[in-house]
């Protein structure tokens, strides 16, 4: 007779399992449900990549095309960097990997010149790094210390065109003046982490952040506690020396001056004049996470169609405290108009769990597929499409 791990072995059908730590990388999906429960436009098509894994935020592919992926684990000092490989280009999984463990709830990853970096909540991390390695050859080096913990834990970096090192970082609170500079920022650095600098303030949590065609862009999670309408999240363009309002302002209308947070009392509204417009909004409590621009073309196999391109992909981590939610999904944002449109929902029901399902970033695969990590059900999609 079957036993019962043969019997989910054959469903999965035949799907390698490989022990990470606490829990494994598996795959292959549980689920036969058509897009995995999720809702897309026509022709695109959604697939579990790997489950299992853990509380997966931010992703990076190395120069070989290898994925790697944080896995923040579920309280401090546990947290994981994993490689999801797939050498021969099929779209599958191949043999997981833990590069990293041990890690203090890092969110993100990025490489840059023969390097490869971490942020830890603590700060940021970096080690040699050579295309195809699966682990390190030495331990990593901390080159930046930052305030660890708060409200927002989350560190977010990425480089720029002038090979700086941008790092992202959150408040400490709803709405506060913070004691600590680096708190509600961007700051740069050079690429050993030295000669840091404040480069923009007054962003009360940017996990996204990433650079188009010359321009610095970031989500931003508005404050809480002031309507279930209310402030709408926003998305800027980020220029050296601005301050984007928090915790004096916040935005009320892309493109339009922001308003004075008269429940915080502090400053006046004179000092909203200067606060920077977001270009784009969408609605209160959607919790935009990670982003990417879409940069596949014709003659990357897994193309979207020729409108997507340039536009920018945007993972809503979804509301905690709205009586009726927003966010649960992925959205397109046209860094021209500021339009927004859905693109990827059903995240609540997705994989017929009971579970939320929750977007924590997204990422456009050399092949022109986008990848998007779920860390409420602990999954990654590979999303592709196919002429209807």
């Amino acid at each position: 007779m079957m036993s019962s791990s043969s019997k989910r072995a054959a469903l999965l059908g035949g799907a390698l399992t490989l022990a990470l730590a606490s829990c494994a990388v598996v795959q292959k999906p549980k689920t036969e449900l058509p897009n995995a429960g999720l809702t897309l436009p026509a022709g695109f098509q959604a697939a579990v990549y790997a489950e299992n894994l853990g509380k997966p935020r931010l992703m990076a592919f190395a120069p070989n095309g290898d994925l790697f992926v944080t896995d923040e684990g579920k309280e401090p000092g546990v947290g994981r960097l994993l490689v999801l490989p797939d050498r021969n280009k099929d779209g599958q999984l191949d043999t997981p990997q833990v590069f990293l463990s041990g890690l203090d709830q890092p969110n993100s990853v990025a490489f840059h010149g023969g390097f490869l970096y971490v942020a830890n909540t603590d700060g940021v991390i970096r080690m040699p790094y050579r295309d195809g390695d699966l682990k390190p050859e030495t331990a990593p080096e901390k080159i930046i210390d930052l305030p660890a913990g708060g409200r927002h834990h989350s560190r977010t970096i990425v480089f720029g065109p002038d090979d700086k090192l941008y790092v992202a970082m959150g408040s400490t609170c709803n709405v506060c003046e913070e004691t600590e500079p680096q708190r509600a920022t961007v700051w740069v650095y050079d690429a050993d982490g030295k000669n840091g600098r404040p480069y923009a303030t007054g962003l009360r949590n940017a996990v996204g952040l990433e650079w188009f065609e010359g321009t610095l862009y970031a989500t931003a999670n508005g404050r809480d506690m002031a309507g279930s309408d209310n402030p709408p999240e926003s998305f800027f363009r980020v220029v050296d020396g601005k301050n984007y309002g928090w915790p004096y302002c916040y935005p009320v209308e892309a493109g339009k001056a922001q308003m004075w947070d008269k429940d915080f009392g502090k400053k006046s509204p004179a000092v909203c004049e200067a606060a920077q417009p977001s270009f784009a909004t969408t609605t209160a409590h959607a919790a935009p996470l990670g982003m990417a621009f879409y940069t596949g073309n014709a003659e990357t196999t897994s193309a979207f169609p020729a409108e997507y391109r340039g536009q920018m992909f945007v993972a809503l981590h979804g509301s905690w405290n709205r009586p009726q939610k927003s966010g649960y999904s992925v959205i397109t944002v046209d860094p021209k108009t500021g339009a927004t449109k859905d693109f990827m929902t059903g995240f609540l029901g997705a994989l017929g769990l009971s579970t939320s399902g929750r977007p924590a970033d997204v990422q456009v695969a050399p092949d022109g597929a986008l990848f998007v990590t779920d860390d409420g059900n602990g999954v990654m999609y590979r999303v592709t499409y196919k002429q209807p």
